[in-house]
């Protein structure tokens, strides 16, 4: 279990990735090469947890694939998961960033609380909207970023 700093454990990645996968998994989210998401017939949304090179944190990325941009029908693949970056890309605001250090001093519980409001603030309200494409185009609004190429082909 992580290493000690003081009298507070933090979690090791094998740890943390468990924890998020139950916590996104009792938000709906269907686990599957070392990733998560969410489909509907217009939409498929990841989350892929990142690995930093520079430090003992995630970065969580966000990435949609619109059915239909460009031609392109999109299906649940390693690729779609791992490698490929989305036509619509987010991560979470940096107030967040905490709950995805593991030398964050934060004890297990306390860390799965922080999990939890990230998901009820910020990914169930971001991931609902990005399965359709009207909540795209309202996000969009909103001020999410989108290519000039995707604008074009949702009509924006």
């Amino acid at each position: 279990m992580g290493k000690n700093l003081g009298n507070v454990l933090t979690m090791n990645s094998k740890e943390f990735k468990a924890l998020f996968n139950e916590i996104a998994e009792a938000y709906g989210f269907k686990s599957c090469f070392g990733g998560w998401y969410k489909e509907s017939k217009e939409c498929i949304v990841v989350l892929d947890l990142q690995k930093s090179g520079y430090g003992n944190y995630y970065e969580l990325n966000i990435k949609t694939y619109i059915q239909g941009v460009f031609g392109n029908r999109y299906e649940i693949s390693k690729d779609l998961v791992k490698k490929y970056m989305g036509n619509v890309f987010t991560r979470p605001p940096k107030e967040y960033n905490n709950v995805l250090d593991l030398d964050s001093i934060v004890d297990g519980s306390e860390r799965k609380k922080l999990l939890e409001i990230l998901f009820i603030n910020f990914i169930v309200p971001e991931t609902s909207n990005a399965l359709t494409r009207a909540g795209i185009i309202e996000e969009a609004k909103k001020g999410l970023f989108l290519t000039p190429a995707i604008k074009k082909e949702l009509g924006i």
